[in-house]
């Protein structure tokens, strides 16, 4: 069933986030319009053992300040994150669960790597200290489902509830599974999205290893682009039928009219134009969108060489004639890469676009690179009326997922 047919047109009716530029999704999408870059040096108590320098870290965080002294000691970083981006959704949604809504109600939340703090500390004791006895809620917290369960828990819901794991693609993954829920009438309702929290010794030296991180900031579409820059943070959405956000009275923030999904099979890190492009033109197909007709595409934009060549050239196969039309922009320039979180905290740049009519920079390029031949927005926001846009989210293990939207 296609999202334009009558009630199963979904809509975002709330949104909530936590990113390295602060609380709230209205904090972020102001921050992205101003470009500000919340990348900074790399907080960490072995940062000086690191040759990364520099990552997108929540500022400020002290969970005691959310969470009682009851709840805080079975959540790791990750499911605070989430849980806090779902509360504020689900505020703005003025939505109320009561026991016939939450029955009717999914939560399905991207996550690439789950509770790794809690792991990380863990292993730490295990191995390094030859403890015999970890924490009794270790695995309540590493397990990747538990932000889904927490949020159920928090909201009453007991309707379909899971995580999706899909790397770098998560997040869009996530949304687009809560998307054909409402749409084949299991649920009415999906608060989903995705959250990260993985800034630990353990996977900074994993990604060291690969040698795909930026020693200074994230510069996409740039000729001197190196790298990309970690990050962590949580984006979470309330998202329901037309019908039932008509039938209450809610304000719509923008439509998702398409998912688009899809495998490279092929390599496991490169990614392919042609897996990325088929994703692309999958969501354009759903929601019975024309090229023609995509002002805006978030992209995946990571900064590194492999990624943005291999991007844009997956734009202007899905696009044809119509690539170099829509304003793209990364916003991992400013909220660095929050991996199963990133499609969250991007998809939020994209309803901001189509709401006010912006397209958030691309920050820290210092030359465009050529061979990356679209409209780039670099530096400042560009405004220009916003009809419809594509959230692009490719994935390591060769996984695209792309959300086509309007207005």
């Amino acid at each position: 069933m296609n999202a334009a047919d009558g009630d199963r047109q979904v809509v975002i009716t709330g949104m909530g986030a936590v990113s390295a530029l602060g609380f709230g999704a209205d904090v972020l999408w102001d921050a992205m319009k101003a470009g500000r870059v919340g990348i900074a040096p790399l907080l960490h108590p072995r940062a000086e053992s690191l040759r990364v320098r520099v990552a997108a870290q929540v500022p400020d965080f002290d969970p005691a300040s959310f969470f009682d002294e009851r709840t805080l000691p079975l959540l790791d970083r990750v499911s605070q994150f989430g849980l806090l981006a779902a509360n504020q959704a689900v505020g703005q949604s003025g939505i109320r669960f009561d026991e016939a809504n939450g029955a009717r109600t999914a939560v399905i939340v991207g996550t690439g790597v789950g509770g790794e703090t809690t792991q990380d500390a863990q292993s730490e004791k295990l191995y390094g200290e030859h403890a015999q006895r970890l924490h009794p809620l270790t695995i309540v917290r590493i397990m990747a489902n538990a932000v889904a369960s927490h949020i159920c828990v928090r909201h009453g819901i007991t309707g379909p509830s899971f995580a999706v794991s899909s790397a770098c693609a998560s997040a869009n993954h996530a949304i687009a599974q809560a998307v054909l829920a409402i749409r084949s009438g299991l649920v009415d309702v999906a608060i989903t999205g995705g959250t990260e929290a993985c800034l630990s010794y353990g996977v900074f030296r994993a990604w060291e290893a690969m040698r795909v991180l930026s020693d200074d900031t994230c510069r996409p579409f740039c000729r001197q682009r190196h790298g990309l820059v970690l990050g962590e943070g949580a984006g979470v959405f309330v998202i329901e039928s037309l019908a039932h956000a008509k039938a209450r009275g809610a304000d719509v923030l923008a439509q998702i009219a398409g998912v688009g999904m899809s495998a490279d099979a092929g390599d496991i890190v490169a990614p392919s134009d042609i897996g990325a492009a088929r994703a692309m033109r999958a969501a354009l197909a759903d929601a019975r969108m024309d090229p023609a007709e995509v002002d805006y595409i978030n992209a995946h934009g990571t900064g590194t060489l492999a990624n943005d060549t291999t991007e844009t050239r997956a734009v202007h196969l899905a696009l044809g004639g119509d690539a170099m039309h829509p304003a793209v922009s990364s916003t991992k320039s400013m909220h660095g890469h929050a991996l199963g979180a990133s499609g969250a905290l991007e998809l939020i740049a994209v309803v901001g676009a189509l709401g006010e009519g912006v397209i958030p920079p691309t920050m820290n390029v210092l030359d465009p690179d050529p061979a990356c031949n679209l409209d780039i927005v670099f530096h400042t926001a560009r405004e220009v009326p916003v009809r419809a846009a594509l959230s692009n989210s490719f994935a390591f293990g060769g996984l695209n997922a792309v959300l086509a939207l309007r207005a």
